[in-house]
């Protein structure tokens, strides 16, 4: 079985990770089918970076996100995209969404964070 899951990089003590893609029975930094994000929970708020196209390719697959990163795919809206994705709807419409959340996220970081 297929996993989206977090893979642990950085420094000791200063943690970000990468959502990766990898089979079920891999080791947690060990191998892998492919990098489709990044998060930094260090940041406030929290960096996520992720690569939605290729997410909603391994899910429509089966492949499934761990707990851990669904919470950071729920708090990105992804999941609700993916779920409308599954539905029909457009991806190039569904990813210039998932851009525009994203600079808008961006934008409130800037403006508030002396």
């Amino acid at each position: 079985m297929v996993r989206i899951r977090l893979r642990r990089v950085g420094l000791k003590g200063q943690p970000s990770y990468r959502i990766i893609v990898a089979d079920k029975e891999s080791p947690r930094d060990g191998r892998f089918l492919e990098i489709v994000g990044f998060y930094n929970p260090r940041t406030n708020p929290a960096t996520v970076q992720v690569q939605e196209d290729r997410v909603y390719d391994w899910m429509s697959k089966g492949a499934l996100p761990t707990e851990s990163v669904a919470k950071i795919f729920q708090s990105v809206g992804l999941l609700e995209r993916f779920e409308r994705f599954k539905k029909g709807e457009d991806q190039e419409t569904l990813i210039q969404e998932a851009a525009n959340a994203q600079a808008a996220r961006n934008s409130t970081v800037k403006t508030s964070g002396h």
